[in-house]
């Protein structure tokens, strides 16, 4: 662990976990509102859809920007200005006359979100490194994953006493506190004489550099295909609890809530065996458990099972989600102490990205079916699993442990 600060653990955990919180919030806190706003713009169920499509493209973008930002200007100023733009952008959101403006203002809000994901995975690289990364960094999200779990509860709480809009004056609520704890509360990590030159192409070289990494890219796909499945899993869930289950939005809010919790599990099962058990171990786990869980949603889909047989596949699928998260995350850092930034970045963007692509499959047959849902989650955990097979395990085992970190496509 790097001793460069003397900030409490915890606190700093709590600290940083709140900026982690501020994606599944701009996720998720709208999410049990999709058919009222649905209803109210007169519009489809894709086009809400697409609305969480466009903030994840926002989400992800923002992380390729604010990443290389945070390498050239430190961590402090790039959030700050960043926090103060999410604020306008949550007002617009709120305001918005029609869906086509919506999904614009959603791109933008997700994109100002991003440097809180991102600038908090790369302060955390500042200052710790190894299995103490590990540790901290399953800290730091278990703060980060009370967002899904709160999110949703938190939307339908204002939902039960005002619309939709509502919903979005509260994040710019969320943004004005922790543009204060930016200002107030965080100390600079990354100092003047570690910074690398604000240059473009040599921005572009760097992320050139880490895609060579054949097993960097190994792990940023392997979880980012997971996460993508749990975005298919967010999309669909809105309709598929709500129109076919017929649940009203709050109970909708606490089983997408149950959810949460099984990503604090699985991100604290990794945590606290990390010393024992090598973290390879722990993601290949995670993949395992993703696929059967997967295999069973498909099943309960197919054969138009009860909503409880639905639920409880869906809760490991979000659990295996945490183990492989946390897993992958410090063994795709390790060796990328002064990129943090940029490595953080692509860790960050590959699941919003693929989240965006695999997003609106779930609602391609439209609102009565929860098939696609079923068939996507099982398809990205596949894929997932062979994409770690042929990029990390093979590499890891037939290369001699001191080029391992430098093998490239």
């Amino acid at each position: 662990m790097a001793k460069s600060t003397n900030w409490n653990v915890f606190g700093l955990a709590i600290l940083l976990g709140l900026f982690s919180t501020l994606g599944p919030f701009t996720i998720d806190m709208y999410l049990p509102a999709f058919p009222e706003i649905a209803q109210n713009m007169n519009t489809t169920a894709s086009l809400v859809q697409f609305s969480l499509t466009a903030c994840l493209l926002g989400l992800g973008v923002g992380q390729l920007v604010m990443g290389p930002l945070s390498d050239a200007y430190g961590r402090r100023r790039p959030l700050l200005i960043c926090m103060a733009a999410y604020i306008i952008c949550s007002l617009a959101c709120a305001f918005a006359p029609n869906i086509g403006l919506l999904i614009l203002f959603r791109f933008t809000q997700g994109f100002a979100a991003s440097a809180g994901i991102v600038i908090s995975r790369a302060i955390a690289r500042d200052l710790y490194s190894g299995h103490e990364l590990t540790k901290f960094f399953s800290l730091l999200l278990l703060v980060g994953n009370l967002g899904p779990l709160a999110a949703p509860i938190a939307g339908s709480g204002v939902l039960s006493f005002t619309t939709w809009i509502g919903v979005f004056i509260c994040l710019s609520f969320l943004g004005i506190f922790l543009l204060i704890m930016t200002k107030w509360s965080l100390k600079e990590t990354h100092p003047v004489e570690k910074r690398m030159v604000p240059d473009f192409k040599q921005q572009l070289g760097n992320y050139r550099m880490l895609l060579r990494d054949r097993k960097f890219v190994g792990y940023m796909l392997a979880q980012g295909i997971m996460t993508a499945g749990v975005f298919a899993y967010v999309a669909g869930t809105p309709f598929i609890y709500q129109n076919i289950y017929g649940v009203t939005p709050t109970v909708f809010a606490i089983l997408f809530a149950s959810n949460g919790i099984s990503l604090i599990i699985g991100s604290q099962i990794v945590g606290r065996l990390a010393k024992r058990i090598p973290e390879q171990t722990l993601l290949l786990s995670g993949l395992w458990l993703a696929i059967i869980a997967s295999v069973a949603a498909l099943v309960v889909t197919l054969a138009h099972g009860p909503l409880f047989a639905l639920v409880i596949p869906l809760f490991f699928f979000v659990c295996s989600i945490g183990i492989t998260s946390i897993a992958a995350f410090p063994l795709a850092m390790e060796s990328q102490a002064k990129m943090a930034g940029s490595a953080a970045a692509l860790l960050g963007v590959v699941p919003f990205l693929l989240g965006a692509l695999v997003a609106p499959l779930v609602g391609i047959a439209g609102e009565d079916t929860a098939v696609p849902l079923g068939l996507t989650l099982l398809m990205t955990s596949i894929i997932a699993i062979v994409t770690y097979f042929i990029l990390v395990k093979n590499v890891t085992q037939h290369t001699p442990n001191h080029a391992q970190s430098n093998a490239d496509f």
